[in-house]
């Protein structure tokens, strides 16, 4: 088979592993969309070729490993306080791409006020939100976006919304700050919706590129372990449930 890109073979041209990302066996359960995540982030970083200006934080929750797989400089910062780490380092160095890496138990709970705060004062930052409705590092208990009815290990009975609340909705809150110049939530359950997220992963570190505001992309996930389903029953629990509480779409898109 002829050579093309960088010694490559043609076959390893069209599917290779990103140089975004690091050379490590990922420790995610089987059927989770971390792995995909990864892979489109580290694509578009590798596209924009801006590997080398970038710095990640790893918050905590599964998210932790993220220092591990991106080939990038990274940090790792406390519970939540992912967008205050990445404050610090974009006003120390401007020129630095910075993106936090949050599942919902670490954006949409302990760390609130953190990311309502960065999109308040339109840091120059984008955000990775991992939307998978569960606590998945500390063993299936109830998020602030676990659905209605939906059974966790804090819920054996379903979330029940006079006593919880309704399933919190991150993009729709954020959607009427003026600090926010690209918003977006996307899934990652066929190749349809895989291409439509990296479009909008791209879209959200060019915003960042470009000087324009504050950014991020909320990625539906799956969590076969604490649904305690198949990876393919997760994916299609996503699209009958998931999506129906969570549409997809843009919420902001400045005019670039």
């Amino acid at each position: 088979m002829s050579e093309t890109r960088a010694g490559h073979t043609e076959a390893e041209a069209l599917y290779h592993r990103p140089a975004g990302l690091t050379d490590v066996q990922m420790r995610y359960c089987p059927g989770c969309t971390h792995g995909t995540a990864h892979k489109l982030i580290a694509e578009v970083l590798e596209e924009l070729d801006i590997i080398e200006r970038t710095v990640a934080v790893a918050t905590v929750g599964c998210s932790v490993y993220a220092y591990e797989y991106f080939n990038t400089d990274a940090v790792q910062a406390a519970h939540g306080r992912g967008p205050a780490v990445a404050t610090g380092i974009k006003r120390a160095s401007p020129e630095t791409i910075v993106f936090t890496y949050q599942g919902d138990g670490d954006l949409a709970a302990i760390g609130l006020s953190e990311v309502i705060h960065s999109a308040q004062r339109g840091e120059k930052m984008t955000v990775m939100f991992i939307n998978n409705a569960v606590f998945g590092m500390t063993r299936g208990q109830m998020a602030p976006t676990t659905l209605v009815g939906q059974k966790t290990t804090t819920t054996p009975l379903g979330r029940d919304p006079e006593m919880s609340g309704m399933p919190m909705m991150i993009c729709e809150m954020l959607s009427t700050n003026p600090g926010v110049a690209y918003l977006a939530r996307e899934t990652m359950i066929d190749p349809k919706t895989v291409r439509s997220a990296k479009r909008s992963i791209r879209k959200a570190f060019q915003t960042q590129i470009d000087g324009a505001g504050f950014s991020l992309v909320e990625l539906i996930s799956t969590c076969p372990a604490w649904w305690h389903k198949t990876p393919l029953e997760a994916m299609q629990w996503v699209r009958d449930e998931m999506l129906v509480q969570y549409p997809l779409g843009v919420f902001v898109d400045y005019d670039g």
